[in-house]
């Protein structure tokens, strides 16, 4: 294994305990793997563009936190439902803080999880059109980031050829970038 690698999984191995999601409505699984080549992948979701909420976005797994599920609870099942990502798969390394979309009261917690991918992710085609697995060091690029004005805030933006991931994701996928390059508190 590369010293990169290494330093990607003991660095992760430093994040805070997930919040226990008192206040919060949702979570997601923040899901990252090593594939058979050693490079360090990310699984995001591309929404359909007919779903009711966030359509077409590039997403985590994730959804609503059911009454009695703790938003780890919630997101291993979304994972579950979205991609059929077994939850015998799912080894939690910790949460990101918090975040919220335009509705300041829907808070969301990303949970971060080290995965051993089945052979096959199967998509949902009722909540993903696709599954996206880029490399954690496409993601780490900084030329390939944009920032741009958004309803009067200044948000990420990265493109991939399937759709955009912007919004609370990119900002969640910020967080973990920050956490990955040693300069995120």
């Amino acid at each position: 294994m590369s010293d990169v690698m290494l330093d990607i999984w003991s660095r992760l191995g430093t994040l805070p305990p997930v919040d226990p999601g008192e206040v919060a409505r949702a979570a997601v699984l923040v899901p990252l793997y090593q594939d058979g080549a050693g490079v360090v992948r990310i699984v995001l979701t591309k929404r359909p563009d007919d779903m009711r909420t966030h359509p077409g976005d590039v997403v985590f797994p994730g959804g609503r936190i059911e009454p009695g599920e703790s938003p780890i609870d919630a997101a291993v099942r979304e994972a579950w439902e979205e991609v059929r990502l077994p939850v015998a798969a799912v080894h939690v390394l910790g949460g990101l803080r918090p975040v919220t979309t335009r509705d300041r009261d829907n808070w969301i917690v990303p949970v971060v999880a080290r995965i051993d991918r089945p052979a096959v992710l199967v998509p949902d085609p009722s909540e993903v059109e696709v599954i996206l697995e880029p490399p954690i060091t496409e993601l780490l690029d900084e030329t390939r980031w944009r920032t741009s004005d958004w309803m009067g805030a200044e948000l990420w933006f990265y493109d991939f050829p399937e759709g955009t991931l912007w919004g609370a994701t990119a900002f969640m996928v910020r967080q973990l970038l920050g956490i990955l390059r040693g300069s995120h508190p």
